[in-house]
Order: C-alpha cells, then structure tokens, then sequence
C-alpha cells in the first residue's frame, strides 16, 4: 500500500463515535430553542409596546379633538340656537309644535338631535310630513305638511252640526283621527261618515274599521274619477257591516257593497248617463246585485218647479157678472122710484147695467117704429 493510500484513509477516519455525535447533537438543539424563546420574547414585547403606542396616541387624540370640539364648537356661543323657524300649511299653532319637539331658544345646535325632534313631531295627528333643518349658525328651520281631512266620522247614526258634537272627528286619507282647535269654513263641506259602532274613535287613533276604510276609499275613487263633477257624495251610513248606504247632493241613495268599489262605480255611471239622456234624476238604486238592478227615477227639481209656475194647460179665467137685486131692476125699467121709498144708497145701485141699458134703447126703437 502506497502512502497516499494511507493518507487518504487518515482523513476519512471518523473522529468521534456514535455516542460523542449524540451528545453534540443535543447540545446544539438546546442552544438553538434557547435563542428561539428569547427571540419570540422580544418579537412579543415589541409588538406589545406598539399597540400601547398606538393606544395612548389614540387616547391622546380624542381627548384632544374632543376638547377642540367642545371649544370651538358645543361650548362656543355663536353656536347656540337664536332663530327656530316653524312652517305649516294647516292649523298648527307655533306653542303646540314648540311644545312637542321639547325644542328651545339657547340650546347648542350641535347637540340638537334633528331625527328625535322629527319623530316626536310626525306623532302629531295633524302632521304628515316633517322635515327638520340645522343651519349653521345658529338657526333651525321645521317644516310641516299637514294632513288635508277627506271627510268627518262619528258613531252617531244622525247629527246636524259635526262644528258643535263632541263625537264628530275629523279623518284624513290614511285613516288618522284629528281634532281641529281651529275649524276653517271649508271643513263644512266635507262628507259625513255616520254609524261607525265598531271601534272606538280617539284623538290620533287610525281607524282599522273595515266599513270605515272602505269609505275613505269610495270618497278617494270618486274625487280622482269623472264621477266627481255629477256624484258628490254628502253622507255615508256605514252602520251595516254588509253595505255603505251613500247621499249625495241631488238626495240620490246609492247602496255600495264593501269590495268591488270600481266595478259598482262603472255600473253607476251607465246609470247617470241614462239619466242625462232622459232628463230625469237618480233617486234609488241598489248596486249590490250585479244583474237585475234595483232602480227608480224621478223628475229633476227643474222641471217640478217651472211645472208649477206655468203650467201645462192654461186655467179658463172667468168674468165677473155685476149682481142686482129684483127691486134695483124693477126701478131700473120703471125709470124711477116708489114715493116714500128710500133713496139709492150707492152710485153701482142707482146706475142701470149696460144690459139693461142695451134692451131698454132696443124697447124704445121698436116702438118708434110702430108708431
């Protein structure tokens, strides 16, 4: 064997054991986590020590802009509530809407909260729409559109002045009971619903009667139809819960049932149409039934009173025939009067009738020519 031989053998010559490795190999496991852990320690803390940063930065900020804000803005006079401007199109009076938005004069505008005003606001019965305005600054403006009523209702089945009854409420459109403090003269045309027994009637309470509702729905067909101009309804009796007995302005009484609302308003327009053609008025009719429907007429009011200022057939006008007694006559032919007898006591008495005078020309010329 040569030397390099042997050389080359040296140098690949293990220089430890199995058991040696072993214990090298474990020591440098140890050493290695050891470093791991304080590594992941220090790793923890850092991000730690940051978030506690970003904390008392964000602490410190809102702190700060906190106290800008109350200064410049919630704590600042200019900004303090000076003008509350209130528009209506109805009756509302400015104490009543002040009152309920428990909104004053000197509050800072900043802590107004617009929507808790506008929701205590839309709980008026009259108010149907609300609309509430910051204006910098030192102004808010309220606006409101209150609800038009359609028509009046109470549970009495007769009443002359709904202005004067305690049980008459004014309705709107969607159903909304209200109690006008101001009554406008226009109120006094609006139709009137009677009967309503079903449920009680209170101040802001929607009606959910179903006689109720389905009059608030005739009244709105008729006003958006053709039917407004000839068909004015005045009263609706809604005391049956199977039909509307409906009075319009003419005194016609049309029965309505409570579904089909439109069907039955065609049906009744064939009728006024009818009417219009023969010159006569609705009186009746029952639109109930679909065939076979009950209905009478009667002459228009027109004809009735132009039919007793002249009538038809012209009354025969009689004279008057003069009337005298038997001795006025007999005086009148004899051209005088008895001795002792009295004088006339009246010019018609003593002057002879125009007959008489007549026959009496007549007597003396036939005996004229005889002669």
């Amino acid at each position: 064997m040569s030397s390099s031989q042997r050389h080359s053998q040296a140098r690949n010559r293990r220089l430890s054991n199995v058991r040696q490795r072993r214990q090298q190999h474990l020591l440098d496991v140890k050493v290695r986590s050891r470093r791991a852990t304080q590594h992941q320690v220090r790793s923890a803390m850092g991000v730690l020590w940051k978030m506690v940063l970003v904390a008392g930065l964000c602490t410190g900020g809102y702190v700060g802009v906190r106290e800008a804000a109350a200064r410049l803005f919630f704590a600042n006079p200019d900004y303090q509530v000076k003008t509350i401007e209130l528009q209506t199109d109805g009756t509302l009076q400015r104490e009543e809407m002040l009152k309920t938005a428990d909104l004053h004069e000197g509050e800072n505008i900043f802590s107004v909260n617009l929507a808790q005003i506008r929701d205590r606001l839309q709980q008026l019965p009259q108010a149907d729409e609300v609309e509430v305005v910051r204006k910098l600054p030192n102004e808010i403006d309220i606006r409101i559109v209150e609800r038009r009523p359609v028509a009046w209702i109470t549970s009495e089945t007769d009443i002359t002045d709904p202005f004067a009854s305690d049980a008459a409420f004014l309705v709107g459109r969607r159903g909304v009971l209200m109690k006008q403090k101001k009554l406008l003269p226009e109120y006094l045309g609006l139709p009137l619903i009677l009967g309503c027994k079903t449920e009680s009637l209170e101040q802001g309470k929607v009606i959910e009667s179903p006689e109720a509702q389905t009059a608030l729905e005739l009244l709105r067909l008729t006003e958006s139809s053709l039917l407004q101009t000839r068909f004015q309804i005045r009263e609706i009796d809604i005391s049956k819960s199977y039909y509307l007995l409906v009075t319009d302005k003419n005194h016609s009484r049309v029965m309505f049932a409570l579904n089909d609302l439109e069907d039955q308003l065609r049906r009744l327009q064939v009728f006024l149409d009818y009417c219009d053609k023969t010159k006569q008025e609705l009186e009746t009719v029952n639109l109930v039934p679909q065939r076979n429907i009950p209905v009478t007429f009667t002459s228009p009011a027109a004809s009735v009173i132009n039919d007793t200022i002249a009538p038809a057939v012209e009354p025969r006008i009689m004279k008057a025939i003069p009337v005298h007694t038997l001795e006025a006559r007999v005086r009148q032919d004899s051209g005088g009067h008895e001795p002792g007898a009295p004088a006339p006591k009246s010019r018609a008495a003593s002057t002879p009738a125009p007959k008489a005078i007549r026959n009496q020309q007549k007597k003396a010329h036939k005996n004229n020519g005889e002669q």
